[in-house]
């Protein structure tokens, strides 16, 4: 057992690969494979147990700069894959990632608190998010107040049938902005984009730009949850409302989709600053009638079909939703072999 991270407060047990305070930090490989050997710790989990104390992770880095992650396998994690947390420059590429669909909580890569990160050229197969940003949880976030900033993700292809290919919280009270997610495939997986949050949270998700998705079997395309009510821990302030501001879609296509968007903000606090442009959906051979479910948000919509809510009315002109023309640092860097 170690202690809480500050952001969260509930126990866990260390990760089979674990490292703080460090700076140049190398796990690479030609493609070996990391076993976490979950099933003991999943048929615990399921029988009630570690209800109140987190599993062990495969790779956790906290506190560090100048991260890489990069050309190996990991399979069968008890429970999340891979979680850089207040880090700074971190690039995760070249993963593969593998667990049972209906493994518990076997996110694939969670980048928490972290600033100037790149996730790019990975493959997730799992029983929970493919990748989930985070920031800390409820009190412990806010006042921890590290955000997660400057994250870039390309080029990822994720299998996840009952959650989501990217997730934005609901851990996200220290903040999470500045967010580029392009190139991306999803393959049976319950939703694409999926931000999730809830009174008591506070912090902001912010400046989220997404583009070029190709997307087949879906549950859900876009999915915003205002009321995902799992608060861990007590103490939280139900005053504390999140922001959920300048939420950007464009370029994306869909087929096999059974509900094209869930858009639930919060009452008095809604979500706003959504943008969705050149968005094509195909419906699955038994679809939902009510195809687009919102409320309290706000936005705008271009040549998106089916046709979107009246709270995201068509701009009646050809937009594009914006996506940042700069890079963030760390997509400049170049990687070295350190192998033949």
């Amino acid at each position: 057992m170690i202690p809480p991270l500050p952001s969260y407060g509930d126990a866990r047990f260390t990760s089979l690969i674990y490292g703080s305070n460090l700076t140049d930090v190398v796990i690479t490989g030609n493609k070996g494979t990391i076993n976490g050997q979950g099933k003991s710790w999943w048929v615990k989990y399921r029988s009630g147990g570690f209800k109140s104390i987190s599993r062990p992770l495969l790779i956790e880095i906290i506190f560090s700069e100048n991260v890489q992650i990069s050309n190996i396998n990991l399979i069968d994690s008890p429970m999340w894959n891979i979680h850089p947390v207040y880090c700074k420059n971190v690039i995760v590429k070249d993963i593969k990632i593998v667990a049972p669909i209906d493994s518990p909580n076997t996110d694939g890569i969670n980048p928490d608190s972290c600033t100037n990160t790149l996730i790019e050229d990975c493959s997730v197969v799992s029983g929970d998010d493919c990748i989930a940003v985070k920031s800390g949880i409820d009190q412990f976030g806010i006042a921890t107040g590290m955000p997660t900033q400057q994250l870039s993700i390309r080029r990822l292809t994720c299998i996840s049938p009952d959650s989501a290919g990217i997730a934005i919280g609901s851990e996200m009270s220290g903040g999470i902005k500045d967010v580029r997610i392009e190139d991306v495939t999803l393959i049976n997986t319950q939703s694409a984009i999926r931000i999730k949050t809830a009174v008591g949270r506070g912090g902001y998700v912010k400046d989220i730009f997404a583009r070029r998705f190709i997307m087949k079997t879906m549950k859900y395309v876009f999915w915003m949850t205002g009321s995902y009510k799992l608060h861990p821990v007590g103490g939280f302030d139900p005053k504390a409302l999140p922001e959920i501001s300048n939420i950007n879609y464009r370029d994306m296509t869909a087929e096999n989709v059974t509900i094209s968007a869930k858009l639930e903000g919060i009452k008095n606090d809604p979500f706003t600053g959504l943008c969705m442009s050149n968005v094509t959906i195909a419906l699955s051979p038994d679809p939902k009638k009510l195809q687009w479910n919102c409320t309290d948000v706000s936005g705008v919509t271009s040549r998106v079909k089916p046709e979107p809510c009246s709270l995201l009315p068509d701009k009646g002109t050809t937009m594009d939703c914006d996506f940042p023309t700069d890079k963030i640092p760390i997509e400049s860097v170049v990687l070295n072999k350190c192998y033949a």
